[in-house]
């Protein structure tokens, strides 16, 4: 302990290979960490010089995996205790088995490992529930980002709600900012000039089977049907890396729709810039989602005044709170419906937008690490 300040050791090998939410977690931790002065506490970011791998050979995943753990359980532990540190945080899920003077939390951002066992390799979940749960459960605490995902970890890997902290989190900067950069950008304005003169709707995350993406399509379809507005579906997002969580059905189903082949347009991975162009000028968005952990994009979907429609049956509404208008996401044809009634409605979506502006201001990383670090003063406490 130097200067009188206690060590947290902060691992952020996962800013190497994590693409999407655990990403956005852990890059604005560490951003709102370096923006604020502590008097109590000194963070310590530790990190593998090993390199890593993100592709989809399997050669490559193999390693991946046999790197991770060693990091894990072996460098990670020693480097903590080489740094003093008195917690070690981690926000994938994994901390050392084995602690050296230090006390481990985790954060788990879902369920999903249990809620959808057949979407993961199998190797992959025996060594969950072998090394990252077992080491979990002698963790001093398990940090959550909704209450909802709190009581289905505890349901699922009987742990008691007491030692699961539910903390929300906040929205990703880059681009929630409302402030556009277009000078320094001029090519990605150009390249979504045309589009950003029409009327879309919007949908950002990665394309998998847990997003409902089928649903939004069919019930899109629908409302070109019914209404016939010139309107577009813009989904923002790449492929999952992850072959048994990938969806290759919603391509399949824009591509044999002479209806929809003009009309609903992949863009894959954008930048934050160009990502946040589409929101500030999106009609609406549509979270159809059957499982999230949190939905960021709730958040981002606020920030840009943009009309929002979640699913009602995870945490969705949770977040969005009166933000958002639910919907069942099985019933493509009440969604269909539901579009149609929210873009002709303007008073609604005025309603929809005052609402989502007062939500938001609800959710902030300065909150989160608040949060964060009353939860490090309790565990500190607790064995002293």
């Amino acid at each position: 302990m130097e200067n009188g300040k206690i060590k947290i050791g902060i691992d952020v090998r996962d800013l190497k290979i994590s693409k999407t939410g655990a990403h956005t977690y852990l890059s604005e931790l560490c951003n709102q960490i370096n923006k604020q002065e502590n008097n109590k506490f000194e963070y310590v970011f530790l990190d593998t010089n090993w390199p890593t791998y993100t592709g989809y050979y399997k050669a490559g995943k193999l390693y991946e995996q046999i790197a991770f753990q060693i990091w894990k359980q072996f460098i990670l532990p020693l480097k903590a205790w080489q740094k003093d540190c008195k917690i070690v945080f981690c926000t994938d899920y994994f901390v050392p088995y084995i602690k050296l003077g230090f006390k481990t939390i985790p954060v788990f951002h879902d369920a999903f490992f249990w809620e959808n066992p057949s979407h993961y390799n199998k190797v992959w979940l025996f060594i969950f529930n072998k090394i990252g749960l077992s080491a979990a459960k002698k963790a001093s605490k398990i940090v959550t980002v909704t209450k909802f995902s709190q009581k289905q970890i505890s349901n699922y890997a009987k742990i008691p709600l007491s030692s699961i902290a539910s903390i929300y989190i906040g929205p990703k900067s880059s681009i929630t900012k409302t402030e556009i950069d277009h000078n320094s950008n001029n090519l990605e304005l150009r390249k979504w000039d045309n589009i950003l003169t029409k009327r879309y709707i919007l949908h950002v995350g990665t394309i998998e089977k847990r997003k409902n993406l089928g649903t939004l399509i069919k019930a899109f379809e629908q409302h070109l049907i019914s209404s016939q507005e010139d309107i577009y579906l813009i989904i923002v997002g790449q492929k999952s890396n992850k072959t048994l969580l990938q969806d290759q059905e919603v391509f399949k189903l824009v591509s044999q729709s002479t209806l929809l082949y003009d009309r609903v347009i992949f863009t894959g991975y954008l930048s934050d810039n160009e990502t946040a162009l589409l929101y500030k000028n999106a009609a609406l968005y549509v979270f159809p989602s059957v499982n999230e952990g949190f939905g960021i994009p709730i958040l981002e979907a606020f920030a840009h005044q943009v009309p929002l429609l979640v699913a009602n049956n995870s945490c969705l509404s949770e977040v969005a709170g009166p933000g958002a208008i639910s919907f069942d996401p099985y019933n493509t044809t009440a969604l269909g419906e539901l579009i149609s009634n929210t873009l002709s409605n303007r008073i609604l979506i005025e309603s929809l937008k005052q609402n989502g502006c007062r939500q938001l201001d609800k959710f902030s990383w300065k909150e989160t690490l608040t949060q964060l670090e009353s939860l490090f003063t309790e565990v500190l406490t607790e064995g002293s």
